[in-house]
């Protein structure tokens, strides 16, 4: 028995194979730094709207957050992929900008939301514009308080693009099935250490964001008590 995992072992580490898991890895980063920082951008711009009375458009942030929120991020994967033109990864992180926007938006807009009404009529009283009250004032101490809810929405982002998976997007998930169905990864030994090396890979990225989600909550913490 014990010889079976050495055998299975030696067979996963191998240069091809950990090359080919590496290009997966690489993909599964890519999809979600690209996604995560679009998704900032839109997810900020649909919060203020939301968060201002600006009529239809705050109408319109409404529906889109509370619609997309509420459906799979599956679906979107899926439509992406199959109803555009797009190449599978940029249809990968369409897909996880939709739905992550407005994920992002609810952060946004509760940091918006946390910081008093006497902060805006403070400023207001100093001769601020909105703009430069947004600027200046509310935006920086908005800032503290969800740094550590998107570092937490970064985690999930990496491990959501698993997902990608189900339309043949290279990502590591991916990546791992096509290890696990190779000719020479024939026992369960071999299938057991493929997922194991490639949960391990998971761990290690989420577990460094979120060390750092929960170190910036401490600090935070920390400001607030000072």
């Amino acid at each position: 028995m014990f010889d079976l995992w050495i055998s299975a072992i030696r067979k996963v580490f191998t240069v091809n194979i950990l090359k080919f898991l590496g290009t997966g890895l690489l993909n599964t980063l890519y999809i979600a730094v690209v996604s995560i920082a679009l998704s900032f951008v839109f997810g900020t711009i649909l919060a203020l709207v939301r968060s201002r009375k600006l009529g239809i458009f705050t109408a319109i942030a409404a529906v889109y957050i509370e619609v997309v929120r509420n459906v799979p991020l599956t679906l979107f994967i899926i439509g992406m992929r199959f109803m555009t033109r797009l190449p599978p990864l940029e249809s990968g992180i369409a897909a996880m900008t939709i739905f992550t926007s407005a994920v992002v938006a609810e952060i946004v807009r509760g940091g918006l939301n946390s910081v008093g009404k006497g902060q805006w009529e403070a400023a207001y009283s100093q001769g601020f514009s909105t703009v430069k009250t947004m600027t200046h004032v509310v935006a920086p101490q908005a800032v503290r308080r969800i740094w550590s809810p998107l570092i937490a929405q970064f985690v999930t982002t990496i491990k959501d693009t698993s997902f990608c998976a189900a339309v043949g997007t290279y990502e590591l998930s991916f990546t791992s099935k096509i290890v696990a169905s190779h000719r020479t990864i024939v026992t369960a030994q071999d299938i057991i250490v493929v997922y194991l090396v490639v949960a391990l890979v998971y761990y290690i990225i989420n577990f460094t964001f979120s060390s750092i989600a929960r170190r910036t909550n401490k600090n935070s913490a920390k400001g607030v008590v000072r």
